[in-house]
């Protein structure tokens, strides 16, 4: 436990604490929220790392009892090695230990024993005179040695250790060399040391290997390391010190060379790994929690050219109402009469256009009949224009969510519905798309995928707790990440919402089949009812402290409803008065936050992003140009930037600030709005460099870029009538008769 306390920063008796609620059965947000007297307060990161590590160790003191047992079982246990592997706290060490007893293949030291060579190869070891032994002789009894040495755990170690810290990640370009460029011709003749190779560099280096366009290594000075080697093994005063010497080197070049250089680049492509994990979750969680526009009603479109854009009209709450087809550039004026006509009926509040092939267009396209309405109709209130990623939106189509929620859509009208809903609320529509189809990653798919996995979804859970779900509205996907709620209760939630209509309260969740009393205790605070008769359940105050915020109302003599959401009473409660064994003071202060703003949502007020209309594709980007942009994702070596031309630039981790940057997620992260300058254009391959600097050198830097996000390719049927949901449709009508 004291070790883990030094890994994790936590004190043991909080570690003890955190334990006991996992083992309860208790998740990561509700203890965070709703257990801060029990564990002292900690955040999600420390309880998840508490979490983690306790895994670790769980498996690390399984593994040493089945060690011991295989050891056991070959009667060579003995109290030392016993008490060595008890107290041994490092998985590579412990199997160190354990190297020499692990079951072998037949090798070469086996053979010279069967010959009959280990007396020779103790006399060698031992220091004794070996006769007139030479030759052959002498080799089988080095096999044998050699074998000894490199199953010594510290010699290993020793080894390891060097490859680790010491060596030089070397690569090269295969032979024959590819006959076109690549994207990793710097890498064609490369080195850098391992300890120092940044984890996105590496990677990319891994993935050229994996590309079959590199060649790969390690490269480590022998000599050092097989002085130490014999250092450790003792043989300055073995007069057989030449023969050991022969069997070191043997043992480091064919034994523990290429083991211990597979164990560091395992652990290096892990260590990169995480960090590219890290990147990618801490990008997806300010992209769950971008600024949401909120319950209002959206007319979403989903821009194609050759197939038309899809266009489909939700109410407030993300309700579908109907759809159809327009061909903005071969039908322009039947196109605007049917945006006219959609603004007029059913009145949205923004028109959300997805970014992909001809969003531009299709923007300028919406403005200008916008334009046209006001002039002709001014009565009419006319919405706003907001460019939304379409990054997921073809992946969510086309998934069993989708087809689930929309049985009998195309799935390019699903796209389109995705697209609006994210306007409207970006958390609750990405929990249905696959993280890693969204686009904000760093080698998403050459990290190690379970931890990835396990990574997005802990953050996923972690945002959904924090927003908080609107229990009468929320889909499955999004309940299931409710805490204490799976796919099988979440399921269960809806079909009892649709069978018996609204929730009216959070007490009516102990009625849904399956949802026992843990599972209420785990995830009443973080769903909201708006609207319930106990304004309690509009906020995150858990049912289990309702009785409490009762008393404070009455010692301030107000009924309950007057002290919801009154920040003048509520900011006089002297939460000393109430603490007690069970209550402490962080949680009290929680619930007064909660009085003051009941349900408050923590993510920003929504901003929409400021284009330069005269700038919708690479061709109009030019050098020198002050643009404003969005920021789609942060990587290690800078950050992508939407800039409304469908290819995002790239901001070099140089060009980040006027300052020294060492980390570009300390100065940026996905969702920012930012100020930059052109300062490259590479047309032929694609590729805008940016600068976000002061005074930016144009012209001098390299380009890069990333993609846009992917579009439906199904076939789509070119229609321009308006068919509302659950109807037969009707005629577009001209801008004069509305």
């Amino acid at each position: 436990m004291t070790r883990m306390a030094a890994e994790v920063g936590a004190g043991e008796r909080q570690i003890a604490a955190v334990e006991k609620l996992l083992g309860e059965g208790c998740t990561v947000p509700f203890i965070a929220r709703y257990r801060k007297e029990a564990h002292g307060n900690l955040d999600e990161v420390a309880i998840g790392k508490i979490q983690e590590r306790l895994a670790y160790y769980t498996e690390l003191e399984s593994r040493k009892e089945t060690i011991l047992k295989s050891i056991a079982d070959q009667e060579k246990l003995t109290p030392d090695l016993e008490k060595k592997i008890r107290e041994c706290f490092q998985k590579s060490a412990l199997e160190d230990l354990y190297q020499p007893y692990k079951p072998k293949r037949r090798t070469r030291a086996q053979i010279a024993k069967e010959k009959g060579f280990e007396p020779l190869a103790d006399a060698i070891w031992n220091g004794e005179p070996y006769g007139d032994a030479s030759g052959e002789d002498l080799q089988y009894a080095r096999d044998i040695i050699a074998e000894r040495i490199a199953d010594n755990a510290e010699v290993r170690g020793l080894v390891r250790r060097a490859f680790a810290t010491k060596s030089v990640v070397k690569s090269e370009v295969v032979s024959p060399a590819p006959a076109e460029p690549t994207k990793f011709e710097q890498y064609y003749d490369f080195s850098e040391p391992i300890a120092t190779i940044p984890s996105h560099r590496y990677l990319a280096i891994r993935r050229g290997q994996k590309e079959n366009v590199l060649w790969v290594k390690l490269e480590l000075d022998k000599e050092p390391v097989v002085e130490e080697m014999l250092e450790i093994l003792g043989t300055d005063k073995n007069p057989n010190a030449a023969q050991i010497r022969l069997a070191a080197e043997d043992a480091y070049k064919r034994l523990l060379a290429p083991s211990c250089e597979i164990d560091v680049t395992v652990d290096k492509k892990m260590e990169a790994d995480r960090a590219a994990v890290e990147v990618f979750a801490e990008n997806l969680r300010h992209l769950l929690l971008a600024s949401p526009l909120g319950e209002k009603a959206v007319l979403a479109i989903d821009p194609g050219i050759r197939t038309g854009c899809k266009v489909a009209m939700m109410d407030a709450t993300g309700k579908y109402l109907g759809k159809t087809v327009i061909f903005p550039q071969q039908k322009p004026e039947e196109s605007a009469k049917a945006i006219a006509m959609i603004v007029n009926k059913y009145r949205p509040e923004a028109i959300a256009v997805g970014n992909g092939t001809a969003g531009r267009e299709t923007e300028a396209f919406c403005r200008q009949t916008l334009k046209r309405l006001r002039e002709q109709h001014p009565e009419i209130p006319t919405p706003m224009v907001v460019s939304v990623s379409e990054a997921g939106a073809s992946v969510y189509s086309a998934s069993e969510i989708a087809r689930k929620e929309f049985p009998d859509l195309d799935l390019t009208v699903r796209g389109a519905i995705s697209i609006g809903r994210r306007l409207q609320d970006p958390l609750a529509e990405l929990v249905k798309v696959d993280p890693k189809a969204i686009g904000v990653g760093q080698y998403q798919h050459d990290v190690h995928q379970p931890l990835l996995g396990a990574k997005l979804d802990e953050v996923v859970v972690s945002c959904v707790n924090g927003v908080g779900v609107e229990l009468n509205t929320a889909s499955a996907p999004l309940l299931e990440r409710v805490s204490g709620v799976n796919a099988s209760l979440a399921k269960s939630i809806v079909e009892y919402r649709n069978e018996h209509g609204k929730f009216t309260s959070r007490e009516d969740l102990k009625k849904v089949k399956g949802l026992g009393a843990k599972a209420f205790e785990q995830c009443a605070g973080f769903l909201r009812i708006r609207g319930a008769k106990n304004p309690l359940d509009a906020s995150a105050v858990h049912p289990e402290r309702y009785a409490l915020v009762v008393k404070m109302a009455e010692d301030l003599g107000l009924s309950l409803g007057e002290l919801v959401g009154n920040s003048l009473a509520a900011k006089k409660i002297d939460v000393r008065k109430y603490i007690t064994n069970d209550v402490g003071e962080p949680t009290l202060r929680d619930i007064v936050a909660e009085l003051v703003k009941p349900g408050r949502d923590p993510r920003a007020v929504f901003e929409p992003p400021k284009f330069r209309e005269d700038v919708t594709k690479i061709e109009d980007v030019r050098e020198g140009m002050k643009l404003e942009g969005v920021v789609t994702n942060v990587t290690a070596f800078g950050a992508f930037v939407d800039i409304g031309v469908h290819q995002d630039g790239l901001v070099h981790l140089s060009e980040l600030s006027d300052s020294f940057v060492a980390d570009p997620a300390s100065v940026v992260k996905a969702g920012d709005r930012l100020s930059v300058t052109v300062i490259g254009v590479d047309k032929a391959r694609g590729r805008i460099s940016l600068s976000a600097k002061s005074h930016p050198v144009i012209g001098g830097a390299g380009t890069s870029g990333g993609s846009g996000g992917a579009k439906p390719n199904a076939r789509r049927a070119p229609r321009t009538t308006f068919a509302p949901a659950n109807s037969g449709g009707f005629s577009c009508n001209p801008f004069a008769n509305l």
